[in-house]
């Protein structure tokens, strides 16, 4: 008996050494997944982006705006001249915080009065604008015992800076108000890829893609035959999201359905090119469900769906630029959260165009190759 089960087990390792794309994913993906998530992953926010509108222009304004540049809570991204700027950088999400600092400051830090400090916050991000209000208030607060040490031998009560916050778009900070419009990029984007690499893999493993192949079909009209179901799936899933986000839990969408429906075409073009991408190089749905889970977890994770970019290494967020999915959460958040137009969302579109393109016409030209 042990010499049979010893047989069988000798067999499927054999087969398992044969078979080196399984043996690959098996073994050397999570490695790789791990050194990545491992070295990239944190839950404390650092390095919010800030634009800074200094209207003060004074020593003691400047020591202000040290106060929380020299920490690694946030940087120092923009300046701003005016009111305008300051709301056209946050609505593009270049800027997640803005300090606004009256013209006088200076003067009423002199005076020993307290000197109102604007600061806006940009809460489509609940985690990231949490942490942002108490870093600010924890900054402010030290700086106004310093001055107080330095003033008045630390006998004065009041604090002579007086953050004022606001907090836009999702001044409650509710959590739901961002992850729900992820969650469309999400389901949109990996399960769209996932159907349609398992689609043309299965007619693969049951012979009827050789059937196909001697019907009057051009090689084209197969692939967007093949596509199209996918596409009117993805569109349903999103349809029933954000009606179930509205209904159900009322969200509001602030923006145009319209175009975000149209620009998440554009984003379904990746989608739909990597899962041919991944049937190309796939000979069973085994290969094919495991090459997609190890494109999914860097997807979700490294997208800044959960996570904030700006937080993560520097070589982390390199990464984070080549993954579509980072600039369609831009996109749906801020058309649903912010209910920005096009003006703020033409960069992303472009390159989830050219991406798409890029990994659609890839794609295609390999699975012709494959039928034929």
């Amino acid at each position: 008996m042990l010499r049979r089960i010893g047989s069988v087990t000798l067999k499927e390792f054999i087969q398992l050494v044969r078979d080196r794309r399984t043996l690959i994913i098996l073994l050397f993906v999570p490695v790789m997944q791990l050194f990545i998530f491992g070295y990239a992953l944190s839950t404390d926010v650092k390095n919010i982006p800030m634009v800074l509108w200094d209207t003060s222009k004074t020593p003691e304004s400047r020591d202000l705006v040290q106060s929380f540049t020299r920490t690694d809570f946030f940087y120092l991204k923009h300046y701003a001249s005016n009111y305008d700027e300051v709301n056209r950088l946050i609505e593009s999400g270049s800027a997640k915080v803005a300090l606004i600092i009256p013209s006088d400051y200076a003067r009423k830090i002199q005076r020993g009065e307290t000197a109102e400090v604007q600061f806006f916050i940009d809460g489509s991000d609940p985690t990231v604008s949490i942490q942002a209000l108490s870093y600010s208030s924890l900054i402010a607060q030290a700086k106004s015992v310093s001055l107080i040490a330095q003033q008045t031998g630390g006998r004065r009560l009041e604090l002579p800076i007086a953050i004022e916050p606001r907090v836009w778009y999702n001044p409650a900070m509710e959590s739901l108000v961002f992850n729900i419009p992820g969650l469309v990029g999400v389901i949109a984007g990996i399960i769209t890829a996932m159907l349609t690499a398992f689609a043309v893999v299965r007619e693969r493993e049951t012979g009827t893609i050789e059937q196909l192949n001697v019907t009057p079909l051009r090689r084209g009209e197969l692939i967007v035959g093949k596509l199209i179901p996918y596409i009117i799936i993805a569109y349903a899933q999103m349809t029933l999201i954000l009606t179930t986000a509205v209904l159900v839990f009322g969200m509001k969408i602030q923006g145009s359905l319209i175009l975000l429906l149209a620009l998440t075409s554009v984003f379904l073009m990746f989608s739909l090119g990597l899962g041919l991408l991944i049937s190309t190089v796939s000979r069973t749905q085994f290969q094919a469900q495991q090459l997609s889970f190890a494109t999914m977890l860097p997807t979700i994770l490294l997208s800044g769906f959960i996570f904030p970019i700006e937080s993560m290494p520097r070589v982390i967020q390199w990464i984070s630029s080549v993954i579509p999915l980072t600039y369609y959460l831009h996109i749906v958040r801020g058309i649903v959260v912010k209910g920005i137009g096009f003006e703020y969302l033409w960069l992303d579109t472009l390159i989830l165009a050219l991406m798409g393109i890029a990994t659609l016409a890839l794609a295609a030209t390999r699975l012709r190759r494959t039928l034929a």
